[in-house]
């Protein structure tokens, strides 16, 4: 499909509770890249694969949880559309200045009807993936540092009008629905799945009595056999892991979900189909919602739905 509006999730931050603990977590067992600091701060990683100059960052605070997600746009005159488009759907923007965000040009601001913060932004300097972009290698030697993922790859969020949220990617952003929980009553909405572009998903979304609340941020690794990797060196490092690995009904895809030291919740997935515009969304009912989320186990896990930061 042709990408002409939002391009994909671009970054995370994460609010942690002790930094240098964090950082160490972030690099030593994830495996990914620590890129910068700046003077709020902030420190910055990518993924080994990643082109831009970061994907996630974390700042130490008094509760986890996580600031804003941020969607990267297709260049700057995308970026000043969809602010005017988001305005004329009567949502209230702001304007964060180049350079706020180390390597990161100009961002537009704004939340969702969830009350959680979403940035686009079209600008964050290319520092490459360690290979050149001419005769490069099949993987760089950061691939086998730590857990390793490829890229930072959505969200799930909870929150009260999910439907809000939905409409609101739509009708602004062009995203598609892929895949829906229903609750009881066969009408309501527990959870959708949407994608600006050919993943299962970019951002997920699930009902919830509090707004503003992160279930997982993601991360891509390339194969089953690395997922299972991951849990060895979760296990290894003694990180608290919440479910996996298994695989999902939902989008299909092979996981793991841990938390990092300070509670917040993660996830390495693989796998996972393929979708396009012209494809019809899929429906879970109610009586089958085990299954969907825990496609072996097809049962609840009750933390697993009530633990958010």
């Amino acid at each position: 499909m042709p990408m002409t509006g939002v391009l994909r999730p671009g970054h995370a931050v994460l609010r942690v509770l002790d930094l240098d603990e964090s950082v160490d977590f972030y690099s030593r067992v994830m495996g990914m890249k620590e890129t910068g600091r700046d003077k709020s701060g902030r420190v910055y990683f990518k993924c080994w694969d990643e082109r831009d100059h970061n994907s996630f960052v974390i700042r130490k605070a008094d509760t986890a949880g996580m600031d804003a997600f941020g969607f990267k746009v297709l260049n700057q005159a995308t970026l000043y559309r969809l602010e005017s488009d988001l305005k004329a759907y009567g949502v209230n923007t702001e304007r964060i200045p180049a350079g706020e965000m180390l390597e990161t040009g100009e961002r537009v601001r704004f939340q969702l009807p969830t009350k959680h913060t979403i940035e686009l932004y079209a600008e964050k300097t290319d520092v490459g993936n360690g290979m050149p972009y001419i005769n490069p290698e099949a993987w760089h030697a950061d691939a086998e540092k730590g857990i390793a993922p490829i890229r930072m790859d959505h969200c799930l969020i909870y929150g009260g009008d999910i439907d809000g949220n939905k409409k609101l990617f739509e009708d602004v952003f062009g995203f598609n629905l892929v895949e829906r929980v229903l609750l009881e009553d066969g009408e309501t909405a527990l959870a959708y799945f949407m994608t600006c572009s050919t993943k299962a998903h970019d951002i997920a979304m699930v009902r919830h009595g509090e707004d503003n609340k992160l279930h997982h941020i993601s991360f891509l690794v390339d194969s089953w056999e690395k997922v299972l990797r991951a849990a060895d060196l979760m296990s290894m490092n003694r990180v608290s892991i919440d479910i996996g690995p298994t695989r999902h009904g939902i989008t299909r895809g092979a996981t793991i979900y841990f938390f990092d030291p300070s509670g917040n919740r993660l996830e390495t997935f693989c796998g996972g189909y393929q979708t396009y515009p012209d494809c019809h969304p899929i429906t879970w009912t109610w009586e089958d919602v085990g299954r969907s989320i825990f496609y072996h186990d097809r049962k609840l896990n009750p933390a697993f739905l009530s633990v958010v930061t």
